[in-house]
């Protein structure tokens, strides 16, 4: 949804704009392609390998910082810049980490078990998988992947590494299977169990949890924010997000609380338009994005908090660690 997310963010042409998630720079070209000589793209990425790729765009306007997006804060201050006129975000993993093997996304690939979108710092898939406990492995493929058999494959993880450490995403992906027996048509019995150890392994909702309200505070009043979500957990977080940030006095704390109706705190966004999906054109060119969803919300002339917990956010789903009675 290249096209829709760049619209989303109604580009002035001497704005400022903060590509969150650089990926091979489509999104970054495009706002590029629409800004004038004055305005500034500010993109940035965690994986070393798309700041490599960034090398290729040669324009003044445009600067790169390897990054997570939940250090934007400190990004953008060592650029002095205070705010932008929007920010998007393309999140989950993309196509060419997806197929190069070396990188251990994916099960359709044998490669080394490793998963980290920055390469240069934490644990890999395999160190984590081969140091857990049963009881923490098997909460985070239920939390993170909604995998009912995640009990069974926890065991038989910790059954197979008592034998020879899981050091390959063919090993995981074969073990996965034996213990799974059935899934849905079309879908390989590992997908939700990939999908939790890369959700866990680089803190996805934990980051994206924490970036949204340091991305409020960074929008100029008219600004926009569009966020690009490739599956349930991570569009729950920011549809929840948005409509507290929108409709904070229908939090239930405050409705327990005698306040004037002046006294309620004001909104910080208002969404625009509806969730948006991509079309059957874009999904049989790309068959990845059938799954995307584009949420896009505008700031309001209302201040911001100088802390995250200034903004309401009820959702819990970005916690580091996963737990029981949540609410995926």
């Amino acid at each position: 949804m290249l096209q829709e997310a760049v619209a989303g963010l109604n580009v002035q042409s001497d704005g400022i704009y903060l590509d969150a998630t650089f990926g091979r720079g489509g999104h970054s070209r495009e706002l590029l392609a629409r800004l004038g000589p004055r305005g500034r793209l500010v993109a940035l990425d965690r994986d070393p390998d798309a700041v490599a790729a960034a090398a290729a765009i040669d324009d003044p306007r445009f600067t790169i910082r390897h990054s997570p997006f939940s250090a934007l804060s400190a990004v953008l201050a060592a650029l002095g810049i205070e705010q932008v006129d929007g920010m998007l975000f393309d999140l989950g993993i993309s196509s060419p980490q997806i197929d190069e093997s070396r990188r251990g996304f994916s099960f359709r690939h044998d490669g080394p078990l490793d998963m980290r979108m920055d390469t240069t710092q934490g644990r890999t898939a395999a160190e984590w998988l081969n140091a857990a406990d049963e009881r923490e492995i098997a909460e985070v493929i239920d939390a993170f992947g909604e995998e009912r058999f995640a009990k069974r494959i926890a065991r038989a993880i910790v059954a197979a590494r008592a034998e020879q450490p899981i050091t390959t995403t063919r090993q995981l992906g074969v073990l996965v299977a034996k213990a799974v027996g059935t899934r849905e048509p079309g879908q390989d019995p590992a997908t939700r169990t990939f999908q939790a150890v890369r959700i866990h392994v680089n803190q996805e909702l934990s980051e994206l949890a924490a970036v949204l309200p340091r991305a409020v505070r960074h929008l100029k009043p008219g600004g926009r924010l569009a966020v690009i979500s490739f599956h349930s957990l991570e569009d729950r977080i920011v549809k929840q997000f948005v409509r507290s940030a929108a409709h904070p006095d229908e939090d239930p704390a405050l409705r327990r609380l005698p306040l004037r109706a002046d006294a309620l705190p004001q909104p910080l966004l208002r969404a625009i338009g509806r969730a948006i999906k991509p079309g059957p054109e874009e999904i049989a060119v790309n068959p990845r994005a059938r799954s995307a969803v584009l949420r896009v919300a505008e700031r309001t002339a209302i201040a911001a908090p100088q802390s995250d917990n200034g903004v309401p956010h009820r959702n819990r789903n970005g916690r580091s660690r996963p737990a029981r009675g949540r609410s995926h």
